[in-house]
């Protein structure tokens, strides 16, 4: 027989080419054991069993995510496993061969109507695309039918950025500082380097850098709850250390190990953000700023002091230019300030018109 029954309940399935053993693989049900076996008799003969396709989408999201849970980074399972809450109850009731990308795409529009953010429907595209991937694989399905189909673009207005002024900036600091100078000039540090939050957390005295100029190397990154892993772009960047805050950083530095926390709290510990918010008073001294507003304060500080665009694009880690001349945007260009210098001219007529009266 192609399929036993084992002494300890389980089935074994044993695939043969004539008679030769080809595989064998044990399964907890006969029906799983019985499904591996045609889609297996398919693949040898180079194509798909149409009954492989035959079964329910539910089902096989739960086979696909044991598979998933030892052969993908956990950050990433997590996020599979929010594919049977999120996936329309019709869809997980086809047969995995019924779905289209008329199917799809209705899954995608109907997350974005009930108010998941775009970016979160883009996660689950990917999750939706990894299983399709994977019954192609298996010969249970021709094609992916996610492929192809995109995430609509959402209409609502973007989130602004709102980045401190240098002046606001310093007047911030002086209300930190009266609360707690140490977190104050964390606060500082951040507003004149534009790293990230997660970025702060994982920063050790080894990356602070003296040579060839004072500096941080940003190469790692530690969201709350999360293990360390690499920056959001994957790569490795420096920012400067200005005067202000050069001695900051040298202060924090003294009498640590190379290994130890750059940015901590007070006694030492890791930075949480809710508590240092809550420490700082920060719905009222931020004046309805966000913590990410300081990396935001870095960019048009760098810029409105002259530098490059393309330097403060590697300094910010921006992986395109498009990306920093938003700040660029926001502070106004040159093209601007030159325009609003002629309007708030004295009146008198525009220049050059009297020399071209009496030229004539």
């Amino acid at each position: 027989m192609s399929v036993q029954k084992l002494a300890n309940g389980r089935f074994r399935a044993k695939l043969k080419s004539g008679r030769v053993d080809v595989a064998s693989k044990v399964f907890d049900t006969q029906r799983e054991a019985k499904g591996w076996l045609a889609r297996e008799r398919a693949a040898l003969a180079g194509g798909v069993d149409p009954r492989a396709g035959r079964q329910r989408v539910r089902v096989l999201v739960v086979q696909w995510l044991r598979v998933r849970s030892t052969t993908v980074a956990a950050k990433t399972y997590r996020s599979d496993q929010d594919l049977l809450r999120l996936m329309p109850t019709s869809m997980l009731a086809l047969y995995v061969s019924a779905v289209s990308g008329r199917e799809v795409a209705r899954s995608f529009e109907a997350l974005l109507a009930d108010g998941l953010a775009e970016s979160s429907v883009r996660r689950f595209r990917a999750s939706l695309s990894s299983f399709f991937a994977w019954c192609v694989r298996e010969k249970i399905v021709v094609a992916n039918p996610v492929m192809g189909v995109r995430v609509p673009k959402q209409s609502g207005e973007v989130e602004e950025m709102d980045p401190f002024s240098e002046e606001a900036l310093e007047v911030a600091h002086a209300q930190w500082a009266a609360i707690s100078p140490h977190l104050a000039d964390l606060m500082l540090v951040l507003a004149w380097t534009g790293l990230r939050w997660a970025e702060a957390r994982a920063m050790r005295v080894e990356d602070v850098m003296q040579v060839p100029t004072p500096g941080l190397l940003v190469r790692r990154s530690q969201p709350e709850g999360h293990a360390i892993k690499g920056t959001k772009g994957q790569r490795s960047r420096r920012v400067p250390l200005a005067n202000r805050v050069l001695p900051i950083v040298q202060h924090l530095s003294e009498g640590k190990n190379q290994r130890d926390l750059l940015f901590t709290t007070e006694r030492g510990a890791q930075l949480h953000r809710s508590a240092v918010l809550r420490s700082l008073k920060w719905p009222t001294s931020g004046q309805g700023r966000r913590v990410h507003d300081l990396r935001h304060t870095a960019a048009c500080l760098w810029l409105s002091r002259g530098v490059d665009p393309g330097t403060v694009q590697a300094w910010m880690g921006h992986e395109s230019i498009a990306t920093t001349n938003r700040y660029l945007h926001f502070l106004g260009t040159g093209a601007d300030r030159a325009g609003l210098e002629r309007l708030n001219a004295p009146s008198g007529g525009t220049r050059g018109a009297g020399r071209e009266v009496r030229s004539e």
